[in-house]
Order: C-alpha cells, then structure tokens, then sequence
C-alpha cells in the first residue's frame, strides 16, 4: 500500500493476551482495529481509559458498550493512540461513533480510488473529499486526513456541529489546514450551498439519518441500549437490563444526525438526484446505506438519471452488514481522464 509520509503509525508496544480481544474478522484488511481493541496501548495514550475498564468473561479487557462515558473514553484513546488526535470531544446528546466503523469506510473508499491510479491509493493534498453530514464528532475527515494525507470540506446543517467540529480541527495540529467545516445553510439541499462553481471532489461520503422520525429514532436507542444490557444480563446474572424509559439519545445522536422525513430512502433519493447537478465536479459520489431493502429502489433511482457507473460494497462488523453505494456520471476514459488532470 502506498502512504503518505508521516502518515499514521501503528502503536507497536507490546499487548497482553488479556488486553486484547478477538480477531474482528469482518474488518477491512487496512483496518488498524481489526485484531481488536489493544487496551496496554490505549491506557497509555489515555490513562483515564483506566476507570472504566471491565473484564470480560473471556478474560480480556473490555468496556461497558451500554455506557456513554465508557464509549467516548474508548473514542478518544483510539483517535490518539492511532490517528494523533490528542483532543476530541462532543456537545452532550451528540452522536459518539464507533471508530472502527468508521475508519472502513475510508479505507474502502481508498480503494475505489485504487483502482483508477494503477492499483495505488492516491495519497496527499492532491484528494479531495466531502463529508455530508460531518456531525459534531468530525470523525470522517480527521481519520482520513490522517490516514492518506487528503483534503476534506466536512458539511452540516447543524450550527453546532460545524462550530464543534471546526473547534476539533482548530485543537488538532495539521487539521485546521485540511479539514474545511462549512455550514448548510438550507436543509433542503445536500449539494448546493456547499460545493462552489469552481470546486472539484474525488470523493462524496456520507453516513445519512436512519430513521423516519423521532419517535423511531427514539425506539431504535432503546432498543440498542436493551440488546446490549441484555447482552451483559446472559454473562452476568446481576446485570441490570435498561428500560426504554431510562434511554436517552445521549447514546446514540439527536435530531438530524439519526432521523429525516422518509427516512433513510427519502434522503438518499434526494441525495441522487441533486448529485446530477454536480456531475462534473465530482468524481465518485458516496453514501453508507444501512437498510438492504433501499438498495434496489436507489438503483433505480440512478438507473432513470443515467449514472455511468454503480458500485454496492458490502461492509461486515461483527453481526452488522451495512453497504456503501458508489455512483459516478463519467464513464471509464473519463475516470481516466480525471485522475491524469487532478493526480499527476
């Protein structure tokens, strides 16, 4: 794999069997997580990451899944340990990724990149990405600017996300420089506002609300909570199950970040459709989809505004399947073309 210099290393100290969980085979091949969460070094980049270690019945460390705090603990010792982000932080009620996730969806986009640069993944200033939807976490375009050296404008409609996210990059040496957080001033567009006349991006991303409304955002939280408490309940019998009534979104997002009108389907409609209107000045759009169901009716979707060329990558975490849908309007000579004039 080509990278760039001074590009992420991998903390290398030595890791106890009982620090370190199982192999996570679903993982991209790239992924720094993917032989588990290595706690001797996560510790020692974040000593506070101590108070909230649990062990679990296989003997290895762990945390408690269920709780926030723990959550965001685990987040910033990763982000550190592996990214050099040495602070992170979020609003209370806004969405506390999974790291792991996140950092495959980044290396599978590397790779379709690859595949126009003769099997080598672009690196450096010279690749630019949009991140819709960046939420106050800004994970997205910290871990990519990190990892491969690109460019990121990272975009929200939520005031407070944009200024959080803009306050990350300002805390982070090497961020401010490469992370543009802008703020879409009309909910109704994803595209428009955000990139300018003269812009260019060889990559779109987006991780879009899930649910149709709050109510179900409501219920899918709880439902999260409860599985995993339960979880916790069949290892120990004096595990105490949390009821809907005691979850809050503390755990899982607010507002925009979890739920739209029409749900995930509407938004990535909407997203397809407006994409055409930028179809010179972006080189592959992108958008995680969580539900399979949607995957055909957005086919069709690209299909009747004539995209040149789709992609559906299945991604694996643990249990989890989730997929990135990949869609261009220029065909293979002017792929070609594109990666000469913007990579060369």
């Amino acid at each position: 794999m080509t990278r760039k210099k001074g590009a992420h290393k991998i903390a290398r100290s030595a890791v106890s069997a009982k620090s370190k969980p199982a192999l996570n085979q679903g993982l991209h091949v790239r992924n720094l997580h993917k032989q588990g969460y290595e706690f001797d070094a996560l510790k020692k980049s974040l000593p506070e990451l101590s108070k909230v270690i649990i062990q679990a019945p296989s003997g290895h460390d762990s945390i408690n899944f269920s709780d926030a705090k723990s959550v965001k603990l685990l987040n910033q010792a990763l982000l550190k340990c592996y990214y050099q982000i040495d602070f992170w932080d979020l609003p209370e009620h806004y969405l506390c990724p999974a790291i792991p996730g996140r950092v495959d969806y980044i290396h599978y986009l590397a790779d379709v990149l690859c595949e126009l640069n003769a099997n080598k993944i672009p690196t450096g200033k010279k690749i630019k990405a949009l991140d819709i939807g960046t939420g106050a976490n800004c994970v997205y375009p910290m871990v990519g600017h990190r990892s491969y050296g690109w460019q990121f404008v990272a975009s929200d409609v939520d005031p407070v996300s944009v200024k959080t996210a803009t306050l990350l990059t300002e805390a982070n040496k090497g961020l401010k420089a490469n992370i543009d957080c802008r703020l879409q001033k009309t909910p109704r567009h994803i595209f428009t506002g955000i990139i300018g006349e003269n812009e260019h991006f060889d990559l779109t991303l987006c991780n879009p609300p899930f649910h149709a409304s709050l109510a179900e955002a409501t219920t899918g939280s709880a439902r999260k909570q409860k599985n995993l408490a339960a979880n916790k309940h069949k290892r120990n019998a004096s595990a105490k199950v949390i009821e809907p009534a005691q979850v809050n979104l503390n755990f899982s997002g607010q507002g925009g970040e979890l739920w739209c009108k029409g749900g995930e389907l509407a938004f990535l409609t909407a997203m397809i459709k407006e994409s055409l209107a930028f179809s010179q000045q972006c080189l592959w759009f992108t958008s995680l989809v969580s539900k399979g169901d949607n995957i055909k009716p957005l086919q069709a979707v690209l299909k009747k505004i004539a995209a040149a060329e789709v992609k559906v990558i299945e991604m694996h975490h643990g249990q989890k399947k989730t997929r990135i849908l990949a869609w261009t309007f220029l065909n293979p000579e002017q792929q070609k073309l594109w990666a000469q004039h913007y990579w060369h």
